[in-house]
């Protein structure tokens, strides 16, 4: 068995990280973030907020607040969609 451990090690090279390297950040999730903190998309976020504590204050409610996320999601995401691809390698 040590043998055969060997035998694939020196055909496959093992690297291994520093325990000093920097964790990986996805760039998405930054450049969302930013994007969320923009004054048009804070204002829907606003209302997002608004409309979940209406919606969770109440026992029984048909509303939901589907208009509300997907104006959000989509500002958010436009606004990625403009320097995320720049980011990628």
């Amino acid at each position: 068995m040590a043998f055969i451990q060997k035998f694939m090690a020196s055909l496959v090279p093992t690297v291994k990280a520093d325990e000093e390297e920097a964790e990986l950040v996805d760039p998405q999730k930054v450049i969302r973030e930013e994007c969320s903190l923009q004054p048009k998309c804070a204002k829907l976020q606003d209302k997002l907020t608004t409309c979940n504590d209406r919606v969770n204050s109440r026992k029984q409610t048909a509303e939901t607040c589907l208009e509300e996320i997907l104006d959000y999601v989509h500002c958010v995401d436009h606004c990625a969609a403009k320097t995320l691809f720049s980011k990628l390698k």
